[in-house]
């Protein structure tokens, strides 16, 4: 029942696609990240959100996704790589904003 509402409120959202530079993004941050091979879809939703530039990357993920050592990963290799580096962080620090 819940799923099914969260499904209702995202219909209309827009698919990013994942092309050849997001995945090559994304196994630049896979290989330095350290994450293991079944998180590798973490490396994935990093890579899609700069790609595509996203003001913001929501993540409950403090492990893989949200934690100072990750934004740091992040942000050094997309400044090496001239990619945009979005705002990671939890939902509940987005409220703070």
């Amino acid at each position: 029942m819940y799923a099914q509402k969260r499904l209702e409120v995202i219909k209309d959202f827009a698919v990013l696609e994942v092309s050849n530079e997001v995945k090559d993004l994304a196994q630049n941050y896979f290989a330095v990240i350290q994450m293991p091979e079944k998180s590798k879809v973490d490396a994935f939703h990093l890579a899609v959100a700069a790609w595509h530039r996203m003001d913001y990357l929501l993540s409950w993920n403090c492990k893989h996704i949200a934690s100072g050592r990750v934004r740091k990963i992040v942000r050094d290799i997309n400044d090496r790589l001239g990619v945009h580096t979005p705002t990671i962080c939890t939902p509940e620090e987005l409220t703070e904003v």
